[in-house]
């Protein structure tokens, strides 16, 4: 509307060429009256009343107020749709995290060593197996080692595994990932971290994570050994855990993915038992409050580049009411969860806060 007025401010500024009017057509029109609208009123259009350059209001004349003839003309409003710009809050590329969606179920475990578990997907898959491959492994037992792998989700969802790997050393919890064609994980019963090659099948790499707790000494609250907790986002490899100096309090580290040699490592003031679990989206740690209530929050972000943390209320729903595992896919830019035996994913909405 805007722009339609100020293009008939600049019509009217316009000189009026010089053009046959309604009353040299037709000599009856002449009649005084016709400049009023019918019924007798005297309101005028605000164009017939708007004077141009030269102080002439006679070449203004509202066509609406015309009568039909091929004098008659008609303004027509054209809208061309413009495609709107990408937002801040574009899930592409990187950013905060500003909204995670509903919980979206895949498969539910089969047996009681399903009840805690970790699924994953590569999200810099290597030739050997595909992005589209989905990994598995139900964590209730004493000696856990085997590892399941589906062609896609569809087969995940029927439960019917392409491939079944025996690792050559137990797995700790649920803190494991997939990065580069690398399954990482904490040997059980210790604080050495694997890289667990899946196109040998064999161990690439083995390090101990300096001073980290282990076997139920800095879990998160739902406990379940959960002291080492590795994740891959956009910018790397990290650990999740605490130490002894830091008094329980999360320490982050980000890893080497060939050696997993520290490179760098954050202290944070959130306590690891505080938390019932955590996520990295982006170098940004996010911890959720509770692993039971149905409707929690993230609750906390540390940001490694800004070595700032703060307070967040972001809507997360425990839809099975005991979720043992979250972790983030930067490929899919998803949450993948574990919830009292249901495989489940959330779709997550990254932007500027």
């Amino acid at each position: 509307m805007e722009d339609m007025r100020k293009e008939m401010e600049n019509l009217g500024n316009r000189p009026c060429p010089p053009q046959r009017t309604p009353q040299t057509l037709n000599p009856a029109l002449q009649d005084s009256s016709l400049d009023r609208p019918s019924g007798g009123s005297s309101a005028m259009s605000p164009l017939m009343g708007r004077p141009n350059s030269q102080g002439n209001t006679g070449g203004l004349r509202d066509p609406a107020w015309e009568f039909s003839g091929p004098w008659f003309q008609e303004m027509k409003a054209e809208v061309t749709e413009v495609p709107v710009p990408d937002r801040p809050d574009d899930t592409s590329g990187c950013g905060h995290l500003l909204a995670v969606g509903e919980p979206v179920i895949h498969r539910k475990a089969d047996t009681i060593a399903g009840k805690y578990g970790v699924w994953m997907q590569d999200p810099e898959a290597v030739s050997t197996y595909g992005p589209n491959m989905v990994w598995r492994i139900d964590t209730v037992g004493s000696d856990v080692r085997q590892l399941f792998g589906y062609e896609d989700m569809e087969q995940l969802s029927k439960g019917f595994p392409s491939k079944v790997m025996l690792l050559p050393e137990a797995v700790e919890s649920t803190g494991a990932t997939l990065y580069r064609g690398s399954l990482y994980y904490q040997r059980r019963r210790s604080r050495t971290i694997l890289r667990y090659d899946l196109s040998s099948e064999s161990i690439a790499a083995r390090r101990d994570l300096p001073h980290a707790g282990f076997h139920g000494q800095f879990p998160y609250s739902w406990g379940g050994y959960t002291d080492i907790d590795l994740a891959a986002d956009e910018s790397g490899l990290w650990a999740v855990y605490s130490t002894s100096k830091a008094k329980g309090a999360i320490v982050i580290s980000k890893l080497d993915p060939d050696t997993l040699e520290v490179r760098r490592s954050w202290e944070t003031n959130i306590r690891k038992n505080s938390v019932a679990n955590s996520f990295m989206i982006c170098g940004k740690l996010y911890t959720v409050a509770s692993y039971t209530s149905p409707n929690t929050t993230v609750n906390h972000v540390y940001d490694t580049e800004t070595s700032q943390s703060k307070a967040v209320a972001i809507p997360f729903r425990n839809k099975f009411r005991y979720t043992s595992m979250i972790d983030y896919n930067p490929a899919q830019k998803k949450l993948l969860a574990w919830d009292n035996f249901h495989m489940i994913s959330y779709d997550t909405r990254l932007g500027r806060q």
